[in-house]
């Protein structure tokens, strides 16, 4: 059998890059050397049936372009949720949790203590966190906003949140409040 033009393409130009591309995956996917040959050989259909039609130029770029892509598809389907997951829900027994005067009273006292631990706050600071945290700005949107640098943007909330954290301490938030600051500050690199 005669092998095309895009057959020796590929054996000269593809498949010298395999060790790099195998690496790539491997250090991207984390479901193991099954899953990084799965995806090595969908990169290589897509690559080969691409150039079938026109070769690319850089054949490395437009190889790991493929590669990222996949990956980012496989993440973006294993974050979707079967609708069987949740097809007997009604047969479950969930009690409603119910919002009783005691717990609206605790979340009010709560939600009066995090508004004068905001006004604490510095001005510029206090504006960071309330525009990336409570009005859900990026931290491009915010610096931007206020004219300013996006790591001095991460840096006034890293204050922010730190300081947020001291002044409710400070003021007898339950313990659970504190934990969940606690952890954020852990999840944001803030010790």
């Amino acid at each position: 059998m005669m092998r095309s033009d895009t057959d020796d393409w590929f054996v000269t130009q593809v498949l010298p890059l395999e060790e790099s591309l195998w690496r790539f995956l491997r250090r991207n996917c984390h479901n193991g050397d099954e899953e990084v040959s799965d995806l090595m050989q969908e990169v290589y259909v897509r690559l080969y049936e691409s150039a079938r039609t026109r070769k690319p130029e850089q054949v490395k770029p437009f190889m790991f372009s493929i590669a990222r892509n996949l990956l980012i598809d496989r993440a973006r389907r294993s974050q979707v949720v079967s609708i069987e997951a949740y097809a007997d829900l009604d047969a479950l027994d969930m009690t409603v949790d119910t919002l009783s005067p005691e717990r609206h009273l605790i979340g009010m006292e709560e939600l009066r203590l995090l508004q004068n631990a905001l006004d604490d706050l510095p001005v510029r600071c206090r504006e960071v966190v309330q525009l990336r945290k409570i009005d859900g700005l990026s931290q491009r949107d915010v610096a931007a906003h206020m004219g300013i640098t996006e790591d001095t943007v991460e840096k006034q909330m890293s204050k922010g949140i730190r300081a947020l954290a001291e002044n409710l301490l400070r003021r007898g938030v339950a313990v659970t409040l504190a934990r969940k600051v606690g952890a954020y500050r852990k999840r944001i690199g803030v010790e």
